[in-house]
């Protein structure tokens, strides 16, 4: 099937570190808008928000290694999610691009982040939209605000955290919505909020389909370990980047220049939450995985509250952030509730300048 909506054109562009996958809009021109997809999607979600976007500013969208029509490097995960910052580093410099306004979507919002920090003083963002993006303490294993290991190895999050039943489904393409653990399910159930269904339903269900699967990349390698729930995070692969033995960004006033923040998440996220579904820690707490040791060691991830504690802290050093929260809407607002998200973008990117 064409996934390319009407008006989007996409372009495989060579890089000093691999060849990465570019959507944009032909002939448009202005303020440069780069949107960063998340974990199992592609640039294919954002299709709709770049042909939104008012004519004054020129839309483009990136696919990560590994995922879309990007090369498929292996991921190197003991550098947190530096892999993808450092490839967006080069699609940046490749297409000349001397200021940006990033947007970064769930994983990509971390994305974006440790581009920002890895870079002060020689960063090009104009402003940073963060959209439900994965906590600066990583996805899964910490506690508090300040995101202490709930164990020093960082076990219950990484690679061995994946559903294995997805995983088979994702790598065997499968496009019907026959299981609950199908990706169309997946999609309409933790992706959106029920029973919303995009337009472009079968266009994201390919995006999904295009992640590529194995040790290198999703979900990547795990170790086990005697401590609950019984694995650890491994060296390589996608989940991984996110394990908080890997990625950590505690302290945001070293960014110079600050660029202005939005900081925009659905009020109903299942996924990147302070009770997420998609962490163990959480669902131990309901019962759902044995053993669980208990609040005072291995409470629930306040994924929220982290990022907000983070933001505090940007802004106490100069920084300003501004913190949406979308009602009615999911883990991607901007499917559920594009003329909200819309609003809120655009209102960011005027005040930017």
């Amino acid at each position: 099937m064409d996934t390319l909506l009407p008006g989007i054109s996409a372009e495989r562009m060579v890089t000093n570190r691999l060849t990465v996958n570019v959507l944009s809009i032909p002939d448009r021109t202005g303020p440069a808008v780069l949107f960063v997809h998340g974990n199992v999607s592609s640039s294919l979600f954002w299709q709709p928000m770049m042909l939104a976007l008012p004519g004054t500013y020129r839309p483009l969208a990136i696919d990560l290694r590994g995922f879309g029509d990007t090369d498929d490097e292996p991921i190197d995960a003991t550098r947190g999610l530096r892999d993808f910052s450092d490839d967006l580093a080069a699609a940046l410099e490749a297409l000349g691009l001397d200021a940006v306004h990033l947007v970064g979507w769930s994983m990509g919002g971390g994305v974006v982040l440790q581009y920002l920090t890895d870079r002060p003083g020689a960063h090009r963002v104009a402003s940073l939209t963060l959209v439900d993006p994965v906590s600066p303490f990583g996805f899964g294993g910490t506690r508090g605000v300040d995101g202490i290991l709930c164990d020093p190895w960082g076990a219950g999050s990484g690679g061995g955290g994946a559903n294995p039943e997805f995983v088979e489904r994702l790598a065997g393409k499968d496009r019907t919505g026959k299981s609950p653990l199908s990706p169309r399910q997946v999609l309409l159930a933790h992706y959106v909020k029920p029973p919303h269904v995009p337009e472009h339903l079968d266009i994201f269900v390919e995006s999904m389909l295009s992640t590529r699967t194995g040790e290198d990349w999703y979900p990547g390698d795990s170790r086990p370990v005697d401590a609950w729930p019984g694995f650890a995070p491994g060296d390589r692969g996608v989940l991984n980047t996110m394990a908080p033995t890997h990625f950590r960004i505690a302290d945001l006033s070293g960014v110079e220049p600050k660029p202005p923040v939005l900081w925009v998440r659905g009020a109903d996220d299942v996924i990147v939450s302070d009770t997420s579904l998609y962490d163990l820690a959480y669902l131990g707490s309901l019962g759902a995985i044995p053993g669980w040791p208990g609040e005072q060691t291995w409470p629930p991830q306040p994924m929220v509250a982290q990022t907000r504690a983070v933001l505090n802290g940007y802004a106490v050093a100069g920084g300003r952030y501004r913190e949406a929260v979308v009602e009615d809407a999911g883990h991607g607002p901007h499917l559920d509730q594009p003329e909200r998200f819309l609003a809120e973008l655009t209102e960011h990117l005027a005040a930017a300048g």
